[in-house]
């Protein structure tokens, strides 16, 4: 765990902290000793992991809108953090479509935002925001996009995401060449783990069908994307994070992905979910007519192996397996905070 060892003691900010990957995060975080902040909107489901897992009562949680920068800087001021983790967004393609103008206020404004709680604060030495692997002009080519490729998201989430890319690269160039702060973008593929309730995701439609008792429907059966257990880019994030806190050098834009055979289509991974959950669960395709989304979307992630020496811990069928563990203890009314602990110390084990 020497990547989690470093933040002992640390100040940290998260945004988006109630969400999804930000719950996660907080825990591993908690984990290591650090004294962590969060800031963010409510959490975004009902039920949430931010909730289930208690976080709310373990942490300094500070409820705003990264929109609101007066707010946002008021809590820079008093927590004085020395890193600080951008994850807050609206992440879901189908909902972007349906409030663009919400989608780029968040992702773009947003991102301006933190920079600028960034640009005033020396006590921060290091700075990560998190975009995604949607950020690229996807030509839906058979290889990975470099972090070099044309950045050109097609829908309103992906290109505000891009947009936030470009304003970070902005900032970088105009306000942090006297190495203060170091600053990197993450570019992560599509994250599977126990507490994902959102709508419009496939493990979080399976989970729902179970407990239904129904059969699953997949609306892109064929649509291929590289999914990782979230613990997979969260432990990248930290990992650089730490890295260019102490060497400037290392900061930079990172792809952040599985290896090339985890790269599956969503009827193989819902095919992996009822493999491991069983008691009957089936899937169906149901492809329907809906908002443009990528058929074809896989990462290089050469660069950051090259740079740090990281290779993904677990493939796509151990994360699936991962998920399913959690679903079931949160179902059986187990600590679900005790198998989150237990998937951490047997992931960086």
């Amino acid at each position: 765990m020497q990547n989690l060892e470093f933040y002992k003691g640390k100040r940290v900010l998260i945004t988006g902290h109630t969400g999804f990957k930000g719950s996660w995060l907080c825990q591993m975080l908690l984990q290591a000793g650090a004294q962590v902040c969060g800031y963010a909107l409510e959490p975004p489901t009902n039920p949430s992991l931010f909730v289930l897992s208690g976080l709310v009562d373990r942490m300094d949680s500070r409820i705003g809108d990264v929109r609101d920068l007066p707010h946002l800087m008021q809590v820079f001021d008093e927590v004085r953090p020395e890193l600080v983790f951008h994850l807050a967004a609206q992440p879901i393609v189908r909902e972007s479509y349906r409030d663009p103008v919400g989608t780029y206020g968040t992702n773009v404004m947003g991102t301006v935002n933190v920079l600028e709680c960034v640009r005033t604060h020396p006590s921060i030495k290091s700075f990560v925001n998190v975009t995604t692997d949607k950020v690229y002009d996807n030509q839906e080519w058979e290889w990975g996009y470099r972090e070099t490729d044309r950045l050109d998201g097609y829908d309103p989430y992906s290109n505000s995401k891009s947009c936030s890319e470009l304003v970070t690269h902005s900032y970088i160039r105009s306000f942090f060449q006297d190495g203060r702060v170091a600053v990197s973008t993450a570019r992560a593929g599509n994250v599977i783990g126990g507490g994902d309730f959102a709508t419009d995701r496939i493990i979080p439609d399976c989970i729902r069908a179970m407990q239904a008792g129904k059969e699953i429907l997949v609306r892109n059966p064929y649509s291929t994307r590289p999914y990782q257990h979230v613990l997979e880019p969260l432990a990248v994030y930290l990992m650089i994070g730490a890295a260019q806190y102490t060497d400037h050098s290392l900061a930079g834009n990172y792809n952040v992905g599985p290896d090339e055979q985890d790269c599956v289509t969503t009827g193989e991974l819902t095919e992996l979910f009822c493999n491991s959950w069983q008691d009957g669960a089936a899937w169906k395709n149901c492809s329907v007519e809906g908002p443009h989304e990528a058929g074809f979307l896989k990462l290089d992630c050469a660069k950051v192996k090259r740079s740090f020496g990281w290779k993904p811990v677990w493939h796509v069928q151990e994360a699936v397996e991962k998920t399913v563990e959690w679903t079931k203890a949160w179902l059986g009314g187990e600590d679900v905070t005790a198998c989150m602990n237990r998937q951490i110390e047997v992931f960086f084990g």
